[in-house]
């Protein structure tokens, strides 16, 4: 009987032990709508993976796929970096977040990459998709070629951009493939992924990626986001020579998945000692496929709960008692884990706090519209560029909201009584339920301020325009307005 008891308190202990790691492999899976990857960059290794072949929306990570087969273009001598392309009618359709230039503006090939890189402008996306593939089908068929000849068997696109479309999948799995490709077919090209920063006139844009210029060593890539797929992010960073890249999807903030992001890196970072405390997980392009539909999390991402519409470019920082399960422990727990793994040297900062500090200053990047140009011409360029940003509200709002022959009075306020009013009896009454929201209020302001159904109240403003009070019947031209369409998520 002793001799047994020594023997059973051994299997009871394994047991026990297995027990606790079998919990802690699967409690992620089931409390997180997340899916994590981070793999090296050289070999493909995996380190870490989670739901990472689990079919996902990719959102704005489709343009990583945009850049490489344009960038693949551009280096096979099919078109330059300096070559013109020009904006389409479709291309100038595309939902926000876009650079917005009206149909025949022309831009190079650099300038649009580059504005579709950092800003995540969709209407750049189907420029450049346009001018290679001469068409969104045309280019899209490119893109699922090249997604086949490089591996990604999870993957199928049906445009540039990423917006909502219900043939638009990829896996954690197929992005860290797509990103390795970039990374050892396209190494001269590799400066897209991290600008910092790019100025277009007078505005500055600066990487919806967080860990540009606050994560020591990052160096790419791309963020995404629409409702259904939630934040994601693919990123990459190098320190002492070793490049990995870590690929979050589903996170519930645009700082959360940074957050994530810089604990996978960090995490892998510190294995370099200690990786015979991991089981090999194999290469990357050998994880097998999960056979499921993409999990869609509209209601939790765009749902009433949120105190303000999400959008790419989310500011809300990540709270440890917060957000989803997978974004809780983001904090406090991987943090102690990184110092575990990093050889018990405690890490510098937090990566929540890391990802709450100012990005380091930079220089932002020059983009202009018009052939490239450099010296004093360069100069005048972006002189223009903010030459017709000096009045963009009246001017974008004007084009959108009514595109009536008068809309070529719009350059001035005051005018408006003159030029406007032949089009302001046509509107009816019925619009100005519609007229009187948060959409028309602004362009109402805009075009008829002294035609306000409570013009009554300003007159004081205006006391020289006499025809105001001459033309009564002008308060119906609020309803121009009604016209403007709220903006879609990108």
């Amino acid at each position: 009987m002793h001799a047994i008891r020594p023997l059973l308190r051994k299997s009871l202990f394994k047991l026990f032990a297995a027990t606790l790691a079998c919990a802690a492999l699967l409690a992620p899976r089931a409390a997180s709508a997340e899916a994590l990857l981070l793999i090296e960059a050289d070999s493909g290794k995996v380190l870490q993976a989670e739901n990472a072949t689990i079919p996902w929306y990719p959102a704005s990570v489709t343009k990583i796929m945009t850049a490489y087969v344009t960038l693949k273009a551009v280096k096979d001598g099919r078109l330059t970096l300096d070559t013109l392309l020009t904006v389409s009618p479709t291309a100038a359709s595309q939902s926000p977040s876009k650079m917005g230039f009206r149909p025949g503006t022309q831009l190079t090939v650099d300038n649009a990459l580059k504005m579709m890189m950092v800003k995540s402008a969709n209407d750049m996306a189907v420029v450049l998709a346009e001018g290679v593939g001469g068409s969104i089908d045309g280019f899209s068929a490119m893109m699922n070629d090249t997604a086949q000849r490089l591996g990604m068997t999870q993957t199928s696109y049906v445009n540039p951009n990423g917006l909502p479309a219900d043939g638009q999948i990829t896996s954690a799995r197929d992005l860290g493939i797509l990103a390795r490709s970039f990374l050892r077919d396209l190494p001269e090209y590799e400066y897209f992924v991290h600008i910092p920063a790019i100025r277009f006139g007078k505005r500055v844009t600066g990487n919806f990626n967080k860990l540009i210029g606050r994560y020591p060593g990052a160096d790419g890539f791309k963020t995404g986001f629409i409702c259904a797929s939630g934040y994601n992010l693919v990123a990459s960073a190098t320190r002492n020579g070793r490049r990995l890249i870590a690929v979050v999807l589903g996170a519930n903030s645009g700082t959360a998945r940074a957050v994530k992001a810089a604990q996978l890196l960090e995490r892998g970072f510190g294995q370099d000692n200690l990786t015979w405390l991991r089981p090999s997980l194999g290469a990357v392009d050998k994880l097998v496929p999960v056979d499921a539909s993409p999990p869609n999390l509209r209601e939790e991402m765009c749902g009433g709960h949120r105190k303000r519409p999400a959008s790419d470019d989310d500011d809300a920082l990540i709270a440890t008692n917060g957000g989803s399960a997978g974004s809780a422990s983001a904090t406090g727990g991987e943090a102690q884990f990184t110092f575990f793994t990093a050889g018990l040297q405690p890490p510098l900062m937090k990566a929540s706090e890391l990802m709450a500090t100012a990005p380091a200053a930079a220089e932002p990047v020059l983009v202009y519209t018009g052939p490239t140009r450099t010296g004093t011409a360069l100069i005048a360029a972006v002189a223009a560029d903010a030459d017709q940003q000096a009045t963009p509200k009246p001017h974008g709002k004007k084009s959108r909201v009514a595109k009536k022959p008068d809309a070529a009075d719009k350059p001035a306020d005051k005018p408006k009584t003159a030029a406007a009013k032949p089009d302001a009896a046509k509107p009816d009454a019925k619009n100005t339920t519609k007229g009187d929201g948060k959409i028309a209020a602004k362009p109402a302001a805009a075009k008829h301020a002294a035609a306000k159904p409570d013009a009554a109240a300003k007159p004081a403003e205006k006391p020289a325009s006499g025809d105001a009070a001459a033309k009564p019947a002008k308060p119906k031209a609020a309803t121009k307005p009604a016209a403007a369409k709220p903006a879609n998520n990108s």
